[in-house]
């Protein structure tokens, strides 16, 4: 009898070991890869856009999804991607108003947050990969970047300029390698640290830790732990995630930013963790940057959260890229030093 049962709890210990292995090992490989979203691999629907339904506020890029949008300004299309992931614009950049002449801005909220479709609610099935499959596949950094195309798409443009801040400045690099003769110009704001994972050095939230007074780290520590809980995930909403999302940046990140004075829209739930899930711990997108010949700025503020070393990054891995740091301003440089930034921005464009 303790025979069997010695054999049983081995057998069991197998199993859970396996699974414990299995998981920790679809947690740390990416499911997006460079190359995925120009070759139509693990998209939804097509990359042709569907018929547009003549509702200004919306292009519609699946039949089910549908991106808020608003525009500022006159002339040469520009194409401004938010950050977070899932914290869009309500309002346009003020310090891009003085370009607004000879460029018009496009901003939208990604699929997943502000006023586009929330597709997913809540998942039902106990299987993790399979949710965490779907999330990838509907949310996900191949979705989004896929939007990109779809805009560009329905602006009718050959080329586009992308702006992109903090994620958005990496989504924008992606886009980039996908599709780089589609691209005319990058700029890339506080672009998010992650074109090479696992950080040599410390990372994005062992950071805003280090900036927050002592008395708030036990706090902070519970709230990581609550925050970055695989097994609970798929147990949440879409307004549980969301909510969630919202606090860390309004009580953890947004008190260390000054002179911040943008409104954002609502944040995005299920899509924040589709782009974590879709770049995995273990990556390097360095090389998918190569083949990008447009013209590439990378702004970084000096007093910003995110590595210095980790943003240069960016202007290393691409061929035609140039790095300009702004003085006395964190990640949010367009805000705390616009004149700066106008200056930097009208210089790249060539705006008289």
């Amino acid at each position: 009898m303790n025979n069997v049962v010695l054999i049983s709890s081995v057998v069991l210990m197998s199993v859970f070991v396996s699974a414990a292995f299995g998981f920790w090992r679809i947690t740390q490989q990416p499911f997006y890869r460079p190359g995925m979203v120009s070759t139509a691999r693990n998209l939804r629907f097509p990359l042709a856009p569907p018929v547009q339904t003549g509702d200004p506020d919306y292009w519609q890029v699946e039949p089910d999804i549908q991106l808020c949008h608003f525009s500022r300004g006159g002339g040469r299309n520009v194409l401004v991607i938010h950050g977070g992931p899932g914290t869009p614009f309500r309002e346009p950049i003020s310090a891009l108003e003085p370009l607004t002449g000879d460029y018009r801005f496009h901003y939208y909220d990604q699929r997943g947050c502000g006023k586009s479709t929330r597709p997913i609610n809540r998942f039902t099935s106990p299987n993790t990969y399979r949710n965490m499959s779907g999330l990838d596949r509907t949310l996900g950094l191949g979705a989004q970047i896929a939007d990109i195309e779809r805009i560009r798409r329905i602006l009718g443009d050959e080329k586009l300029i992308l702006i992109g801040h903090s994620w958005g400045g990496f989504m924008a690099s992606l886009y980039a390698a996908e599709f780089p003769e589609h691209v005319e110009a990058l700029i890339l704001v506080s672009p998010a640290t992650t074109l090479v994972m696992p950080l040599k050095e410390p990372d994005f939230y062992a950071v805003a830790r280090a900036r927050l007074k002592l008395d708030q780290r036990a706090e902070y520590d519970a709230f990581m732990a609550d925050y970055w809980d695989i097994k609970t995930l798929f147990s949440r909403s879409e307004a549980d995630l969301a909510a969630l999302n919202a606090r860390f940046a309004e009580r953890y990140i947004m008190p260390l930013e000054k002179d911040i004075a943008v409104k954002r829209g609502e944040t995005g739930g299920w899509m924040t963790w589709a782009m974590y899930i879709s770049m995995g711990r273990r990556h390097d997108y360095r090389a998918a940057l190569k083949k990008v010949g447009a013209p590439v700025l990378v702004l970084y503020g000096e007093s910003d959260l995110l590595s210095e070393a980790a943003t240069r990054q960016y202007a290393a891995s691409f061929p035609n890229a140039g790095f300009a740091v702004i003085k006395n301003a964190g990640h949010f440089s367009f805000e705390q030093q616009p004149e700066q930034f106008t200056k930097l921005m009208a210089d790249y464009l060539h705006v008289k």
